[in-house]
């Protein structure tokens, strides 16, 4: 009976299990579905986009006529337009949740010039967020970001490209600050009075005096510092200064790509003691160094082209196009941003990375990822590479909500400070 009793207890075991087998296979998530449940659990919170930048080139900021709802019908060949990046549609898809719309201006501007034209892309990027209430709201705070998430909005929030949009004024920062600007990068490919740029021809040794006042004006107000476009010098003496965490709102991994603007490993652990984050982007002169080297052999062509055709730049110009078409461009594909976003996590770790697309102000992208609704596709490539959920949100938008709650405290313990001073230039 016993025996008999046994072997009736294996069986139903073992029928126990083959019934479970199946259940455990069909257990396991796709990649696709662990980014999918990623983004709806943490919306995409991107670090830099310049739809306001087309707006003004393209419209002179004139929004009458502009659908933002669709934008697939932009391209104008004849003037040099190709399709926009970004849209509510492609937002949606894309899962962004919440969003820094860059108000840059041209770094060529005069300090006075800057200051107006920076002012117009405020209240441009403004007046778009107003036209549609139901899908964006303006945020100027984490708290801000996290009610439109939870409401189903795009969190609206507005960063500054670049210094020369002050003007060389710490009361004009100010005022920024109190028209809702929430990062503002150090520099763009020039350099500042104060503060020196990746592409520029170092000056300053990164900050003078008054640049590190600039930052910890910045901080105490609760400004994020974005160290995009800057030079290691200036990152590193950014870092120096900062006491709260900094960003990088549009940057890649220097040990990838070799770019001046990348952030090298140093950086990268300076970057993790600090709590900051850098926030990846799908432009492949920043991501892809076959891309970077390509650019370099195309401006040595040119350059002989130019001296075998002196007198004749139609036929230089020619003979450059014969070879860009002999040795296309390449792109690299979203396996390299990937790549980007490992190797920041290798070295600073998962709670500072983060995704700053640049979508609409790069003229290409890598391959996979050619406009905002391609996030999905990412998070899937990180997904496959043994990513957990936990893991893809914080890249997706946890990391960059701890930052900013971050610098708002730090603001905020630091409300009573008086403000730091500097005499005005005319």
């Amino acid at each position: 009976m016993g025996k008999e009793f046994r072997r009736a207890g294996k069986a139903l075991t073992l029928m126990a299990i083959a019934t479970m087998a199946p259940i455990a296979a069909q257990a396991a998530p796709s990649p696709e579905q662990v980014a999918e449940a990623a983004l709806r659990a943490a919306p995409v919170w991107d670090g830099h986009n310049d739809v306001p930048e087309q707006l003004r080139a393209r419209r002179k900021n004139i929004l009458a006529g502009f659908d933002f709802r669709d934008t697939t019908n932009t391209a104008d060949p004849a003037k040099g337009w190709q399709t926009m990046h970004t849209d509510l549609t492609r937002l949606r898809k894309g899962h962004v949740g919440a969003q820094f719309w860059s108000v840059y201006v041209s770094a060529s501007l005069d300090d006075p010039h800057a200051v107006q034209a920076t002012l117009e892309q405020i209240d441009v990027a403004k007046r778009l967020i107003a036209s549609y209430p139901q899908d964006m709201q303006l945020a100027t705070s984490a708290a801000d970001v996290e009610k439109a998430m939870k409401a189903g909005k795009i969190a609206s929030l507005l960063g500054m490209e670049g210094g020369h949009s002050i003007g060389g004024s710490l009361g004009v920062l100010r005022q920024m600050y109190a028209l809702g600007a929430r990062y503002m990068t150090l520099t763009h490919f020039k350099n500042t009075a104060w503060a020196d740029s990746a592409t520029d021809k170092p000056e300053h040794d990164g900050l003078t005096d008054f640049g590190r006042d600039v930052v910890r004006e910045m901080q105490r107000i609760g400004i994020l510092v974005d160290l995009s476009h800057t030079s290691e010098a200036t990152m590193r003496a950014t870092l120096a200064v900062a006491k709260a965490p900094v960003m990088f709102s549009h940057s890649n991994a220097r040990a990838i790509n070799h770019h001046s603007r990348n952030v090298s490993d140093p950086v990268l652990k300076a970057v993790a003691a600090n709590g900051g984050i850098v926030m990846v982007n799908i432009f492949p002169t920043y991501v892809v160094e076959e891309t970077r080297q390509w650019l370099a052999a195309r401006a040595g062509e040119k350059a002989r082209q130019d001296a075998l055709n002196i007198g004749d730049p139609a036929a230089a110009e020619a003979a450059l196009k014969d070879w860009e078409t002999a040795h296309p461009m390449p792109r690299g594909t979203i396996k390299d941003v990937a790549d980007n976003i490992d190797h920041i996590i290798a070295v600073a770790g998962i709670d500072h990375v983060g995704l700053g697309g640049d979508f609409d102000g790069v003229e290409t992208t890598v391959v996979g990822m050619e406009d905002v609704s391609t996030y999905p596709a990412l998070f899937a490539e990180l997904a496959r590479r043994g990513h957990s959920q936990a893991d893809l949100e914080k890249i997706s938008s946890g990391n960059m909500l701890r930052v900013m709650k971050a610098a708002e405290a730090y603001a905020a313990a630091h409300r009573g400070d008086p403000p730091i001073e500097s005499p005005t230039t005319f």
